[in-house]
């Protein structure tokens, strides 16, 4: 081989046994270097991307060794693309047996072989040391569009994949130094916005280059055999970290369950996610094989996105431990048979599984970690959702296609001792930035009328959730555009824990204050708008923590004051009787004797409320006598929202919810 050319891998780096042993400070001062190799790679992308989507933060990275196996992930990296980093660089390793070159870039987005779903594009480039592969850096960015039949790639009737967009299986997009640039042609022309797609796979590429130069540095300075142990050590570490905290805790086993919607294929009734979970020892064992075969839309997931919710909601009850390969040595998963909903297999629709089962598999895992250490203690956070227009843009002329892409903030869960986080963003989507509004307005012909805190979203308890949004919008200047609303919670609406009260439901309305106005629920898509059409919807609250007649008045009423809580509603979910000053119309007080008395009606006649005839209730919403808070806080029932017909198997299981997870711990 001559010195120019480009090495080909040898076999896969390890460090050695007999080399050399890393004393704690070096081993330290690595691991954290290792990290911040990451972060500067995230940096270079975030600046020179060419998606909004990506710009805001909709991405993450990771440095893997050369088994795959990922040393360390960004500090400020998407949660729902934790624990799937490292089945993309095995996907490439194994494509590409003794064929990985010095100079080579690999593309990929394929969700049956550990990603999430297509617009997850992930570039990936060896790192060779004097031509030996010591390291994979990995790019991941959501693009804004991959192709499919609805613009943004998020068609929520897809039941096979081929309607989701372009799945890229590996492919070498850089070969030894040089661009392959009709291969490159190839990808972003099955895009609606190729030039985009382009821009950000050079982008992608660059930000490997940066992870790339960090890496060599620390080899040429500490030895390529140092660097191999601190990549061991990196991992070792963690994993034995985790290892002795697991250890610690008493061996058992857990169960719980959260639920999606509705599977098309079979109409009314919720879907159900179940997880089961293990300790024994000093490992975990989550055992999904109980859930619900995959369902008639693209809220089902594969694998990787299912095995990435399993590592987000543990590692939020281990908020201080680093994140790497050896974070999940310690985590078995018995994903059941394939074909479910947590385990769908080609070609199934898989690109809603942040809205389906990712949200629930992670809600379950805090159910069950909230039993085990309930110092730490959360309800149910809001779902993620995503609305998405695409078209003509008619200020940039016939060639000006736009994507406006936009995900709302919610409210977490209530806490233990602590009340849930206000507008933040989902368990989905932590690293996510709240996008900037004016940003929004230049790219696309969008404009925002309003964007605000929801009043009464928030799940009363004696711990509220943390209040949603709700946000409205109208096209201005667009031709040909299309719409798509990708959510979930509109049914299977956000409960409270021990003892707490449920949110409110998810869903998209159009034209809400006309004639006209028509409610589409948390999935739509393909549905064309012209100028002037205006799309209103709220982000849910987070479920209440603890019985909310125990909540203390006068903090009810503070909320009150921040017009986070109505004075109806401080009544009738908190038992707070909140009166006006006469002299002061703006201010308010606590009636102490007329709360105490409202707090002794409801404790007689809450448990009655869940037994009322369902058919009666659902009356009483269509003749205006009561509203969603009402059905979903007081009687347990659900309706289709839009046209105020009862769902009957859906109302029955959520009320059997209700009944364990907040009546139970309601004082006799």
């Amino acid at each position: 081989m001559t010195a120019s050319e480009p090495a080909i891998a040898k076999p896969a780096a390890v460090a050695p046994s007999d080399g050399p042993v890393l004393d704690p400070i070096t081993s330290e001062v690595l691991r954290n270097a290792f990290v911040t190799a990451v972060d500067l790679m995230a940096e270079q992308l975030l600046r020179t991307s060419h998606s909004f989507v990506i710009h805001a933060r909709d991405f993450s990275g990771a440095l893997s060794d050369a088994n795959g196996d990922t040393v360390a992930q960004g500090s400020q990296d998407v949660a729902v693309q934790v624990g799937t980093l490292h089945f993309s660089a095995k996907a490439v390793l194994d494509a590409f047996p003794g064929d990985i070159c010095d100079g080579d870039v690999f593309v990929l987005n394929d969700p049956y072989a550990g990603g999430t779903h297509f617009n997850d594009v992930r570039v990936l480039r060896p790192i060779f040391d004097d031509g030996v592969l010591i390291a994979m850096a990995q790019s991941n960015g959501h693009w804004a569009d991959v192709g499919g039949s609805a613009p943004g790639s998020f068609d929520t009737t897809a039941v096979e994949h081929f309607g989701e967009g372009l799945r890229i299986t590996p492919v070498r997009v850089w070969h030894r130094g040089r661009y392959l640039a009709d291969v490159a042609r190839l990808i972003a022309s099955n895009t609606r916005a190729p030039e985009d797609a382009e821009g950000d796979l050079l982008s992608q590429a660059e930000a490997t280059r940066v992870c790339e130069r960090e890496v060599l540095r620390l080899t040429a300075k500490y030895g390529r055999e140092a660097v191999l142990a601190a990549f061991e050590e990196s991992q070792a570490y963690v994993e034995r970290v985790v290892r002795r905290r697991v250890g610690a805790l008493p061996d058992g086993y857990w169960e719980a369950e959260d639920y999606i919607d509705v599977d098309p294929n079979q109409g009314d009734g919720l879907v159900p996610i179940r997880v089961g979970m293990h300790i024994a020892g000093d490992a975990i064992r989550y055992d999904l094989s109980g859930s619900h075969p995959a369902i008639g839309s693209f809220l089902n997931s594969a694998f990787g996105g299912t095995f990435s919710a399993i590592v987000a909601g543990t590692k939020t009850f281990f908020p201080d431990v680093p994140l790497n390969s050896g974070f999940y040595r310690p985590l078995l998963v018995d994903f059941g048979p394939p074909g479910t909903v947590v385990n769908a297999s080609w070609p199934t629709a898989v690109t809603g599984f942040y809205a389906g089962p990712y949200e629930k598999i992670v809600s379950a895992i805090f159910q069950i970690w909230s039993e085990i250490v309930p110092q730490r203690a959360i309800s149910t956070s809001f779902n993620l959702e995503y609305l998405l227009l695409g078209g003509r843009d008619v200020r940039r002329g016939r060639q000006g296609r736009f994507m406006y892409y936009d995900w709302m903030a919610g409210g977490w869960g209530g806490r233990n001792g602590k009340d849930g986080s206000n507008a933040t963003a989902s368990i989905f989507g932590v690293g996510h930035a709240i996008q900037s509004i004016e940003m929004q307005e230049r790219s696309s012909p969008v404009l925002t009328g309003r964007c605000e805190l929801r009043t009464d979203s928030a799940g009363p308890g004696e711990f509220r959730g943390g209040l949603g949004l709700v946000k409205e919008v109208t096209l201005t200047d667009g031709d040909g555009v299309v719409l798509s609303y990708c959510s979930d919670r509109a049914r299977s609406v956000i409960t409270g824990t021990g003892g707490g009260l449920p949110s409110c439901p998810h869903g998209l309305s159009i034209n809400p204050r006309s004639a006209g106005a028509r409610y589409l629920g948390a999935l739509a898509s393909r549905l064309t708008i012209v100028p002037g059409d205006s799309l209103e919807r709220p982000s849910a609250g987070g479920g209440g923590f603890g019985d909310p007649l125990c909540r203390d008045p006068e903090r009810v009423l503070a909320d009150v004051v921040d017009d986070y809580v109505s004075v109806d509603r401080a009544r009738k979910d908190y038992g707070v009787v909140v009166r006006n000053d006469p002299e002061d119309p703006d201010s308010f007080q606590v009636d102490d004797v007329g709360t105490a008395a409202e707090r002794r009606r409801l404790r007689g006649h809450r448990v009655d409320a869940l037994h009322a005839d369902p058919a009666a209730v659902a009356e009483m919403y269509v003749n205006g006598e009561l509203d969603e808070f009402d059905l979903v806080r007081q009687f347990g029932v659900i309706l289709d929202w839009g046209s105020g017909r009862l769902l009957v198997r859906t109302t029955e299981q959520f009320r059997d919810i209700f009944q364990r997870r907040c009546v139970r711990f309601w004082p006799a």
